[in-house]
């Protein structure tokens, strides 16, 4: 049975991946912090009392900070695969705590690769890599060999981890790949990013628990794709023969209007008459447009996106309908 160790499994895309690997077989172990309040209900679904026959999925208490600790969990665990998905991943927000994003966004992923070196391990690593680190865009589309060039602490940091990546497969002959994904949406997406926060804010309105919807710039472009596919194709870059780098995206570039009116179009509201421009939203350097080209993805993985932006901004809206719903 293989094994693998998650960070930032609490999140949507590690409760995705999570679910991938069990179904796979896979015995599943996470790394999770400490907090007052739970945060695990992405995967309490997978959850079961370790003490129970056949478990599959173990959580670990951790932070991405202590080096010490990771050794240990790596040492113990010995696992044949390390998803590091785990990061400070607000964009906005790292404009406003850019030492601590730097710190568990990027200096993490040095962190967990030398406790791998220490351990002794022969783990494989995937790095979760972001468009944003393309930011100001050199050219579009954007493929793994397009410059860098990040417009904010979150994006930086992610450019730090991505050559520590590439520096230790170099360097130590380790399987070490980065899955440099573009934007992908769920109806486990975080209440505070700006596709979950319009369809959540389209079920209120529609079932009258809100009047309006504050936004930053809705101009902005995106390349929106579907969780749970794009954690396919990371499961995926860890089963190939060499370590590699890949662009995940559909290749498809929206703005923040265009969801906009798909999502208030499906509950036959005119977004119009209920959105608001608020500047405290806007990022103090823009990124204007990313469009990611996944033909290598496709080429060496066999690895596609199905669901297309239309059927991605429904699925969110009625899975937040039914939330909704279900609340009151």
């Amino acid at each position: 049975m293989k094994k693998a160790l998650i960070t930032g499994i609490t999140g949507q895309d590690g409760s995705y991946l999570a679910d991938l690997l069990l179904s796979k077989g896979y015995e599943v172990h996470g790394i999770i912090r400490r907090a007052s309040t739970f945060n695990t209900s992405r995967i309490d679904h997978l959850y079961q009392d370790p003490h129970v026959n056949g478990v599959k999925l173990f959580l670990h208490y951790g932070d991405l900070a202590d080096s010490v600790q990771l050794v240990k969990l790596i040492y113990n665990l010995k696992p044949d695969e390390i998803y590091h998905l785990g990061a400070q991943s607000h964009v906005r927000v790292s404009f406003d705590i850019p030492e601590y994003t730097a710190d568990v966004t990027g200096v993490a992923s040095i962190r967990i690769l030398e406790a791998m070196r220490e351990a002794g391990v022969n783990s494989r690593f995937y790095q979760a890599s972001s468009s944003e680190m393309y930011g100001k865009v050199q050219a579009v589309p954007q493929t793994e060999t397009t410059p860098f060039w990040p417009r904010s602490p979150y994006g930086a940091a992610k450019v730090f981890a991505y050559w520590a990546t590439v520096n230790y497969r170099e360097s130590y002959n380790m399987f070490a790949t980065n899955g440099i994904l573009f934007n992908h949406e769920s109806p486990r997406r975080g209440e505070t990013f700006v596709t979950r926060k319009i369809s959540r804010a389209v079920a209120a309105i529609k079932l009258g628990l809100q009047k309006e919807l504050f936004l930053g710039n809705i101009d902005a472009k995106r390349d929106w794709g579907y969780a749970p596919e794009y954690v396919e194709a990371m499961w995926l870059m860890l089963q190939q023969d060499q370590p590699d780098d890949y662009v995940v995206a559909t290749g498809e570039t929206h703005t923040v209007r265009e969801f906009l009116e798909h999502a208030f179009n499906h509950v036959n509201l005119d977004w119009k008459e209920f959105v608001k421009h608020d500047e405290r939203y806007e990022r103090p350097a823009e990124v204007d447009l990313l469009v990611g080209d996944p033909a290598k993805a496709k080429r060496q993985l066999g690895w596609e996106p199905k669901v297309k932006f239309a059927e991605l901004v429904k699925i969110m809206v009625d899975a937040d309908l039914e939330l909704l719903k279900k609340r009151a």
